[in-house]
C-alpha cells in the first residue's frame, strides 16, 4: 500500500496527463469544452477517479461522456506511459457537479441579499415601543450640577 503523499502525487500527475491526452489524443469534435477538475487515486494506486466538467447543455455533457468512455483505453495507455509506475490505474470518469452547485449557491446568496434588503427597509419604518433609550440614568446631585455650571 502506497503512502498518501505518493497517491496525491500520482493523482496530480494523472490530472496533468489526462488534460494533455484530451488535447492530443482525442480528435472527436463531440468532446467540446471539457475541463479535468480533479483526480483521486486509491491508496494502492490501482484506481483513479477523474472528475470533469463540460461547458454547454445536457446534450453536450452526454456526448462528452460517450467520447470519454470510447477513449478510455487510449487515455489509460497515455497515463501509464507518463506515470512510469509498475501498474497503470484504471480510469473512471465522473461528471463534476461543481458548476451547478456554484449556480445554486449564487441563487441562494441572491435570495438572501434580497431578504436582507427587505428586513433593512422594514427596520427603518419601525419605532421603539417605549422610549428611545430604555435604560435608567444616574441622577445628578444638585451640588454637582451647580459646580459644573460655574
Amino acid at each position: 500500500m502506497a503512502d498518501k503523499g505518493r497517491a496525491r502525487k500520482v493523482a496530480e500527475r494523472t490530472k496533468v496527463l489526462m488534460a494533455q491526452g484530451l488535447d492530443t489524443l482525442v480528435k472527436d469534435p463531440r468532446l467540446g469544452f471539457v475541463t479535468i477538475t480533479d483526480v483521486r487515486v486509491t491508496g494502492d494506486l490501482q484506481h483513479a477517479t477523474v472528475f470533469y466538467t463540460v461547458m454547454g447543455q445536457e446534450a453536450d455533457r452526454e456526448a462528452a461522456a460517450e467520447v470519454l468512455e470510447a477513449y478510455r483505453g487510449r487515455l489509460r495507455t497515455h497515463v501509464g506511459k507518463g506515470l512510469g509506475i509498475r501498474l497503470t490505474p484504471t480510469l473512471e470518469f465522473v461528471l463534476d457537479a461543481l458548476p451547478e452547485d456554484a449556480a445554486h449557491i449564487t441563487d441562494l446568496l441572491r435570495e438572501t441579499a434580497k431578504r436582507d434588503a427587505e428586513l433593512a427597509a422594514a427596520r427603518k419604518e419601525n419605532n421603539y415601543a417605549g422610549e428611545a433609550d430604555p435604560y435608567r440614568k444616574p441622577r445628578v446631585a444638585d451640588d454637582e450640577s451647580e459646580q459644573d455650571s460655574q
